[in-house]
């Protein structure tokens, strides 16, 4: 089996790695090795891309009429004065 070695490592984060692996009862290395694999298994010839979709439930919530509010309130800010800018 191959060795690896990780530089870099923050101490807080070694210190994080430490507790979770005392508290499942595995060494560093078991617990690292696991979330590799995991990791791994995960993977797939998708693209690496996100989707978010946290605000979907905003989306279209206005009623027209609300929406209608907005754009009149809003109208203005697209209008340029041309005394303010000469």
């Amino acid at each position: 089996m191959a060795n690896l070695s990780i530089s870099g490592l923050a101490p807080e984060a070694l210190a994080v790695l430490q507790s979770k692996a005392t508290q499942e009862g595995a060494s560093v290395n078991a617990l690292v090795l696991r979330w590799i694999q995991q990791g791994l298994e995960q993977v797939s010839d998708q693209p690496m891309t996100h989707r978010h979709d946290d605000l979907d439930q905003l989306a279209g919530a206005w009623t027209p009429e609300e929406a209608a509010e907005f754009l009149a309130a809003t109208e203005g800010f697209g209008r340029v004065d041309p005394d303010q800018w000469p």
